[in-house]
């Protein structure tokens, strides 16, 4: 069967080809039919022996007739029927013609477009031979068209990019192309293409001028290296100028420091003052460069460890509390009890950040206070802290410009005032490190609100908290002050407790207000003057609980034995929530001398205790700086140690190699990073190099630095140090770290 319909699709595909052939052979046929029939019909009929009847020769007469009708309607029904199939296939065609037109524009205007544009087009076969071309190509080449087709001509490379492969199979590269007006960059994409069906496929190649693209981004990248290394040098050199200034300013403030702790006149006394708080302001200046510098470095590190959130906030405001109160003002805290009281971040930061917000506030306010208030932000984990002052406020067309790098409000500002106008653009680039933002809203000469949102997760640290609020329900609570940021600050927060709050500024005022209801306490600020203070505790005796009265450090001194008598207890400001809560649950028998008073810490100008006969250290100190290794000297002898100076690297070495090998090891080593003919960190190398190899304690070694980078720190560590301590040197610290090492503990950097 099969072998039958391969002879049938033949015959029937040669018909179709031979047409007029089919058409004989079909009339042929018909007509050989036709006559044989009638013939041998008439002749059978007409026939001497064929027993002629007329009328069964008119019945088959009649009978042959309608064949043939039937025949010629049959044949009309389908002549009709290969009309409309004619029609339809005309229609086709002539649809088909009007598509294949438009393939033909269309192939016409590809063929425009490829030549007239700009990118190289080259079609290769799988021999590499080019089976087309674009006019761009040819005039990159400098070869017609007619010379290319058939060829393998190809471009002279003169420099190779790198290939990358796309995931559709696309190969993508640059090359730079010798051409007629000199060398060119092409970036190519090649890939394989079929134009005819059955035909194999071609390798299409489409490049593109990128020449201005590729020396743009290399004049942009040498440009980036060059401001890098400019960045670098720019870091490198303000370390070192730092450390060029600090190393006499740590002698300058060293000095006054132990200056300050002789027998000095008073006038003496004043122009050592003088001379440390310009030393110590010298220094914050140099920490704002060095810090704005790391910033712009981008060399900041933020750490994530838990700490106390109330706790930083009370010390910020009891650390600022002496400036505040210097100029007449206050300065008060709130956290909202809704916050945890330990979270995760970088600590430093944020104190660094609120300090400087904190500090504006005081400089720029004359009159009232600044608060310091820890709210919930509007994002989850968000924590919100404000800065509100009564100060002079800023002008709204300086709200935006104060974040930029040294700028101020205004010249009249930065004259009055001072200041680099680093404060806020490295508070602003610190904020928007840790994820957060900084927010202004400011009235001329109604105060300023700075609001700093940071995300801050809360850290489980297993720790119980540092104190439990009161539950201070129905409890009646008054507050004679003057209606300040404070007396609000402590209101609201005794409100959170639960008690029922009444601020009075007026002693009269509070006292007539006494009778009308038990109070559960009264809390009294000392601004109000000696004599109200006296007649209001005296008639409130008898109608409150406790009594109690709110001093600054510098007034709590000043409190007569008269008027302790009439008190249950004292509260420095400001206030620490601990504090305020400790003091009204107290029990009110307790005699009022004998109370535990929170104070803030003044400074001292008694010289320190020396360290008893023979508990001294014995230390080693590398210092090439005569005025610091006397000041060294000073600070170590007064704390009771025995100090031994050398002034370079090699000179340490062999007091450390001598001390060692007489049996008396140095307890400590205090060495200075940068010393003539051996520095710090190849002489503490050599130092380990030699502990390596024998038992016994290893010396502890702190580095004497005024480098602040990271860098410079990783490289102590590296070469065996313990730890760090910063010039100008700071005498808590430095007492910090030998009570520690006294005690066996370990040296924190």
């Amino acid at each position: 069967m099969g072998r039958f319909f391969r002879i049938k699709l033949r015959l029937r595909r040669f018909l179709r080809r031979h047409s007029w052939l089919a058409t004989i052979v079909r009339s042929f046929t018909i007509f050989s039919v036709t006559f044989g029939s009638a013939f041998g019909f008439i002749s059978g009929a007409l026939s001497p022996h064929s027993g002629y009847d007329p009328n069964a020769f008119a019945i088959g007469v009649s009978f042959l007739f309608a064949l043939a009708c039937l025949w010629i309607v049959t044949l009309g029904i389908r002549l009709r029927l290969m009309r409309r199939r004619l029609r339809t296939i005309a229609m086709h065609n002539e649809a088909m013609a009007d598509r294949n037109w438009e393939l033909q524009e269309a192939e016409q205007r590809a063929s425009t477009l490829f030549e007239a544009q700009d990118d190289l087009i080259v079609l290769r076969d799988l021999d590499g031979l080019i089976t087309y071309a674009n006019d761009a190509y040819c005039e990159l080449a400098q070869i017609s068209r007619s010379e290319l087709i058939g060829g393998t001509a190809t471009l002279k490379v003169l420099e190779q990019g790198d290939t990358a492969l796309e995931s559709n199979g696309t190969r993508v590269y640059d090359q730079k192309i010798e051409g007629p007006h000199g060398p060119r960059w092409i970036a190519w994409r090649e890939g394989l293409v079929r134009n005819d069906a059955g035909a194999p496929a071609e390798m299409q190649s489409v490049g593109r001028d990128v020449t201005d693209r590729t020396e743009s981004e290399r004049a942009l990248t040498e440009a980036r290296d060059q401001a890098d290394a400019a960045n670098r040098a720019k870091s490198r050199f303000l370390a070192m100028a730092s450390h060029e200034i600090r190393t006499p300013l740590n002698g300058i403030i060293g000095m006054s420091g132990l200056l300050m702790d002789t027998q000095l006149t008073p006038e003496q006394m004043t122009y050592v003052k003088a001379v440390k708080t310009s030393g110590d302001a010298l220094m914050a200046l140099i920490e704002e460069l060095l810090d704005y510098s790391k910033i712009e470095a981008g060399k900041i590190d933020l750490e994530h460890r838990p700490f106390a959130l109330s706790g930083l906030i009370e010390d910020i405001t009891e650390l600022l509390a002496p400036r505040a109160q210097t100029k007449g003002i206050e300065i008060a805290a709130y956290v909202d009890e809704r916050l945890p009281m330990q979270v995760s971040g970088d600590a430093a930061r944020l104190r660094q950040v609120l300090l400087n917000l904190a500090g504006n506030a005081i400089k720029f306010t004359a009159t009232g206070g600044v608060a310091l208030i820890v709210e919930p932000g509007i994002w989850p984990n968000e924590i919100s802290f404000l800065v509100r002052d009564t100060g002079i406020g800023i002008a709204p067309e300086a709200q935006q410009r104060i974040f930029r790098e040294f700028e101020q409000a205004d010249d009249r500002i930065a004259r009055s005032y001072g200041g680099t106008g680093l404060g806020l653009s490295i508070s602003d680039r610190i904020v928007r490190r840790m994820g957060g933002r900084i927010t202004l809203a400011s009235t001329p000469g109604s105060g300023s609100t700075f609001e700093v949102s940071i995300p801050l997760m809360a850290a489980d640290t297993g720790e119980a908290n540092g104190f439990t609020a009161p539950d201070l329900a129905g409890q009646s609570i008054m507050l004679v002050a003057p209606h300040s940021i404070e007396a609000s600050l402590i209101s609201r927060r005794l409100q959170r407790w639960g008690a029922q709050t009444c601020i009075v500024s007026d002693a009269d005022v509070a006292t007539a207000l006494l009778p009308e209801r038990s109070w559960h306490s009264v809390l009294i600020d000392h601004t109000l003057g000696t004599e109200a203070m006296e007649a209001f505790a005296e008639a409130a005796r008898i109608h409150a609980t406790h009594r109690i009265v709110m001093v600054t450090p510098s007034t709590r001194q000043d409190l007569a034995a008269s008027e302790t008598a009439m008190f249950t207890g004292y509260l420095v400001k400001p206030l620490r929530a601990s504090s305020l809560a400790a003091r009204l649950t107290a029990s009110p028998e307790i005699a009022a001398p004998s109370l535990v008073i929170e104070a803030i810490a003044e400074p001292t100008t008694t010289a320190p205790a020396a360290a008893p006969p023979g508990k001294g250290l014995s230390i080693l100190v590398a210092e090439d700086n005569e005025i610091n290794a006397l000041l060294m000297r000073s600070l170590l002898t007064r704390l009771g140690h025995n100090v031994v100076i050398t002034t370079n690297g090699e000179q340490a070495m062999e007091s450390w190699l001598s001390a060692t090998s007489a049996g008396t090891p140095y307890d400590l080593v205090l060495m200075d990073i940068q010393m003539p003919r051996l520095n710090g960190i190849e002489t503490t190398k050599q130092i380990r190099s030699h502990e390596a190899g024998q038992s016994g304690r290893r010396t502890p070694i702190l580095a004497l630095t005024a480098n602040t980078l990271v860098e410079d720190r990783h490289a102590c560590f590296e070469a065996g140090m313990d730890g760090f301590l910063i010039k100008p040197l700071d005498r808590e610290k430095l007492e910090e770290a030998l009570a520690g090492l006294a005690a066996g503990r370990h040296i924190a950097a």
